[in-house]
């Protein structure tokens, strides 16, 4: 099985849509992670910028590249109604535009009960924050299943569903197989669990398991306050062989996409992640 590595199409050096396309595919990339409001816009994130003809010609951009994940990252949970009906319009159009463009799946996170999509430490995870954001997703989810299109979160520690439990939770109170997850192990760590870093990414793993369809891949270094930094893969702490070990055995040709590398180190970051899938596969 070949190996399908992407970027954040972001993350390549500032163009055109067809010129961050052309730097990722000389790169090596085989995929991307588009968030059109980072690429093309914030208007691009409206839904009457969502048609047919957009879809043409991104794909025309894009010029072979996969789509693996079409962003659409905004905050179900917050307590504002008219603002959460925006959201809610937004993803049924990202949904409907994802048939358009062949897209693997639309990405979503699943935000903070306040209006800054903020992390609270006293409500973000709790029982009613989790409640909610279920059934503030139950309308998108039901709208990808009538589209016949795939929605994906993507749990994050400082984020409403932080954890394989909360994940798992959510896949099977919603009961959908147009719903999957995007597993980014280093978002599932905090300094408050990271001496519990194998423990926490491995039972995400054994959790969500058969309902990964994207494995974000990037680094972490600890800052002098004791916080996590993002990183590129390969220039921190973060440990990926046994992860990639226990993906590639139960999803050979996963697309994975790698976050927070530069038009600088992206060749490097993908170079080290065939590197070690390498050493798995052989």
């Amino acid at each position: 099985m070949r190996m399908n590595i992407g970027q954040r199409l972001h993350d390549a050096a500032p163009g055109t849509l067809a010129e961050r396309a052309e730097l990722v595919r000389s790169q090596g990339f085989s995929c991307v992670h588009l968030a059109l409001s980072k690429t093309l816009g914030k208007a691009y994130m409206e839904p009457a910028a969502l048609t047919p003809g957009l879809a043409a010609a991104v794909r025309q951009d894009l010029a072979g590249l996969d789509v693996a994940v079409l962003g659409c990252y905004l905050n179900l949970a917050t307590p504002d109604e008219a603002e959460y009906e925006r959201s809610l319009r937004r993803y049924i159009a990202h949904l409907r535009f994802s048939r358009w463009l062949d897209v693997g799946v639309v990405g979503t996170e699943t935000g903070d009960p306040n209006r800054e999509y903020r992390y609270d430490p006293e409500r973000s995870h709790t029982e009613e924050s989790l409640c909610l954001f279920i059934d503030r997703l139950r309308p998108v989810v039901r709208a990808a299943e009538r589209l016949g299109a795939v929605l994906a979160i993507e749990p994050v520690f400082k984020h409403i569903v932080y954890d394989g439990k909360a994940a798992r939770r959510v896949l099977d109170e919603l009961a959908s197989p147009n719903l999957g997850i995007i597993l980014d192990p280093v978002n599932l760590l905090h300094e408050s669990n990271l001496e519990r870093r194998d423990e926490v990414v491995e039972e995400a793993l054994s959790l969500l398991r058969e309902n990964i369809l994207v494995l974000h891949v990037k680094d972490y270094v600890r800052k002098a306050d004791g916080s996590l930094q993002a990183a590129a893969v390969g220039t921190g702490e973060m440990q990926w062989e046994p992860i990639l070990r226990e993906v590639w055995q139960h999803h050979p040709a996963l697309q994975m996409t790698l976050e927070n590398t530069t038009p600088e180190n992206a060749l490097a970051a993908r170079e080290t992640l065939e590197t070690m899938l390498n050493g798995i596969i052989s």
